[in-house]
């Protein structure tokens, strides 16, 4: 028996290859299927079964084209509505992959139709769970994504997941080992750990959520506090996992086209298409295509795309570096994007070339923000998480999350000066390409961002560790 976690840090997500005796499943798999083809090739084993813990919202699962291409079944647990043939198993149902079972535990709290799967290795032993988005490590799911569906409140769902853990996962034995689908930096979770294999036995010993003598009333008060909005494209992401999808090779072939700078010129007026641009938020200040709105590939790209956009049917033309077009399409696909016109041939510097417009990014370092800034006086917008915000910031600054810019965007004066960071540059880069596409001038942002600006002798506030600002 063999079990490969294959972790994707841009999406926090973990799919799950497991082998035995010729035969093999797959749990939770990514948009994209070709590497778990080319594993199954190299393994010689035919693939049974492919598992999913729960409909997803925050990607895209490789499902329906996994499915498609090897003729394995889709296995998900009770309650489950497809718009395609797919197994909804019994709850302890087991299903036989070489000499190891794994048998369906139906846990819903996160969603009605959540379930772990429990694997029983070939000696009979329980050995480990999948637990999708039910348990993570350090935390448990956020139970207000499914209340529309199921008609209940969060706090109804968040109770049915008290049971879950209760009655079917915190049972099992103290060495079964936890593979989550999520890890750090998901929005699927309040405040998951960085790691991302444990044991129900550490679990108990530091979960918040898996307090011996947690009651439901605290657990439903703990794990429903300080909830985010969900981002936008969650529900849009469901109802693919669904209903099924765009085979990615397809998208693949049209996000690779090709366009010449006439070609996509053309196509952005015809269109109406968004200009994603992918590049460094440092190249990205020096020069762009007006309109363009930077989402680095090299950050939590395909999450911000989602958060930011929203829209999965929005068409995009992407502008990246040479030799990442392929990269980008598949990070936009793994979130639904899949309305892609192409990408400009070339990239950035054939438009330059091209003697057409450019825009820039007014952006100057950290000694220089220290330098100008009055506290009490300039206008200071930090746009990281709140949690970020509260643990430490420049004196007198406010808090504007990148998440929500949509929100407070509106109540910019136009005519009054500001200046813009993040952490690093990264969000404060997107946050300015969207300012600008929106007519705003009147800022400055800060390279280097926090990380920065901390090494200045600016006033800030008394650090306090984040991880007590979340509790």
């Amino acid at each position: 028996m063999q079990i490969e976690q294959i972790y994707t840090g841009c999406l926090a997500q973990g799919a799950y290859y497991i082998t035995s005796n010729g035969e093999a499943a797959i749990i939770d798999p990514l948009r994209e299927i070709q590497p778990y083809l080319d594993r199954l090739e190299r393994d010689q084993v035919k693939l049974k079964y492919i598992f999913e813990t729960h409909f997803h919202a925050d990607f895209v699962s490789g499902h329906v084209d996994l499915s498609r291409e090897t003729g394995a079944p889709i296995v998900y647990g009770p309650n489950a509505k497809c718009e395609f043939e797919c197994v909804s198993a019994t709850d302890g149902q087991e299903f036989i992959i070489g000499n190891i079972k794994i048998k369906a535990l139906h846990t819903p709290g996160h969603t009605m139709e959540s379930t772990t799967f429990l694997l029983i290795d070939e000696n009979g032993k329980d050995h480990a769970i999948f637990s999708g988005d039910t348990l993570f490590i350090g935390d448990v799911g956020r139970p207000d994504l499914a209340q529309k569906a199921a008609h209940m409140t969060q706090e109804q769902l968040a109770a049915m997941l008290y049971h879950s853990l209760r009655d079917k996962v915190m049972t099992l034995a103290d060495d079964v080992i936890v593979y989550p689908a999520h890890g750090a930096g998901s929005a699927c979770g309040k405040n998951m750990s960085k790691e991302t294999v444990s044991t129900i036995g550490n679990q108990k010993a530091t979960n918040y959520a898996l307090r011996a003598d947690m009651t439901e009333a605290e657990f439903v008060q703990e794990v429903t506090e300080g909830l985010l909005p969900p981002p936008a494209y969650f529900g849009m992401n469901v109802a693919m996992n669904k209903k099924g999808y765009e085979s990615f090779e397809n998208v693949l072939h049209l996000g690779m086209r090709a366009l010449s700078v006439t070609e996509f010129e053309a196509a952005a007026e015809e269109t109406g298409a968004l200009i994603l641009d992918t590049r460094k938020n440092t190249d990205f200040a020096k020069g762009f295509i007006p309109q363009s709105i930077n989402i680095g590939i090299d950050g939590d790209f395909a999450p911000w795309v989602g958060a930011l956009v929203a829209d999965v049917k929005q068409p995009i033309l992407i502008v990246s570096e040479e030799g990442q077009e392929e990269e980008t399409v598949t990070r936009l696909s793994r979130v639904g994007f899949d309305n892609l016109i192409g990408h400009l041939e070339g990239g950035f510097d054939a438009w330059a070339k091209a003697g057409k417009e450019i825009d820039t990014v007014n952006r100057i370092t950290a000694e220089q923000f220290a330098k100008e800034v009055k506290i009490g006086e300039s206008k200071v917008i930090d746009v990281r998480k709140e949690s970020e915000y509260c643990a430490e910031h420049v004196e007198e600054a406010f808090s504007k999350p990148l998440a929500v810019i949509n929100d407070w965007i509106k109540d910019i004066n136009p005519k009054e000066h500001f200046y813009l960071h993040c952490a690093g540059g990264y969000r404060s880069m997107i946050a300015a390409s969207i300012l600008e596409a929106r007519g705003f001038r009147n800022f400055t942002e800060i390279e280097g961002g926090f990380n920065a600006i901390a090494k200045t002798n600016l006033p800030k506030t008394d650090f306090v560790c984040q991880s007590k600002v979340l509790k």
